[in-house]
């Protein structure tokens, strides 16, 4: 029964982290569309639906793996990234021709993950874009979350900075989660920094903690990065630097983070992600009913 009740908390934690992501990522992408810009000055909400993008539907991936195996399965998690992969949902080139070698080729993922750019791995943020939910499940136990986030990330990304870049996203969402957590956001940050190795990120996570009292987003932006590059380094610490400054606010955390501009449906699903594990921190409503349903097959029996 414990045991049982302990699952439960697990994945209703998880799929509250999955479904705020889903509304930062569908939203946030609503935003790379011309006539929604006066929108995104004003406050105001384009008009539905709002389909959701790669961050999503990699994000469902993640939890549905965890629900199956308790654990992050990296060969389990290869083949549901390939056989769910729908190339219309905005996968960056290098990911797309990665899991359709998987899926059609039976390529070995091992292989292929660790040969993109000549052999360095890619160090681009799409691990970090899909870990919150994993974060969330581990609640309580931010050194596991890192570590099932770090294996995670090696599926599809192995340069160091992508895989610390998953591991800081899933220890601030398993911090968040957790009632006893830290809840001051220097708190929150300077507990990150204890968990994640030093890297790039890392040095951006502590530019971020010393950036909280800044309120001018777009300085903060330019400082920290919002994802123009779509890197790790240049996506991860101004997602980490919202979430933290607004974690009883997920409608606040979504508007600071989609106006920095930069790759604004993945800040806003990380940021979503991370705000919505924490108990009273799920979005509106009215924004999750007009955000695309997330699949079956995601959503644990």
């Amino acid at each position: 029964m414990i045991a049982d009740s302990a699952r439960a908390g697990r994945l209703d934690r998880a799929m509250a982290s999955l479904r705020g992501l889903a509304v930062g990522d569908a939203l946030g992408s609503q935003f790379f569309v011309p006539a929604n810009y006066d929108a995104l000055l004003s406050g105001a909400l384009p008009p539905g639906p709002w389909q959701w993008t790669d961050d999503t539907e990699m994000a469902c991936s993640v939890l549905a793996v965890l629900a199956a195996h308790d654990r992050v399965d990296q060969d389990a998690l290869a083949m549901s990234f390939a056989v769910h992969h729908d190339f219309d949902r905005g996968y960056g080139p290098a990911v797309n021709r990665m899991l359709r070698q998987i899926r059609q080729e039976g390529a070995d993922w091992r292989e292929l993950a660790a040969a993109l750019f000549n052999g360095q791995g890619s160090w681009g943020n799409g691990a970090a874009m899909r870990v919150a939910p994993l974060g969330a499940w581990y609640a309580g136990d931010p050194v596991q979350a890192t570590h099932q986030a770090e294996i995670s990330a090696y599926t599809t990304h192995q340069h160091r900075e992508a895989v610390v870049g998953a591991m800081a996203v899933a220890a601030t969402a398993a911090l968040v989660a957790d009632p006893d957590g830290p809840r001051t956001p220097d708190a929150l940050l300077g507990a990150v920094l204890d968990l994640v190795p030093r890297s790039a990120v890392h040095a951006g996570i502590r530019r971020a903690r010393d950036m909280l009292d800044y309120a001018d987003v777009a300085t903060v932006a330019a400082v920290l990065g919002c994802g123009r590059r779509t890197s790790a380094h240049d996506t991860v610490p101004f997602a980490l630097w919202s979430a933290a400054r607004h974690l009883d606010d997920y409608e606040r955390a979504f508007w600071v983070t989609a106006r920095a501009g930069g790759d604004v449906d993945t800040t806003c699903a990380i940021v979503g992600g991370i705000v919505a594990g924490r108990p009273g921190g799920r979005p509106p409503a009215d924004w999750t009913e007009r955000t695309e349903s997330l699949p079956e097959w995601a959503v644990p029996a």
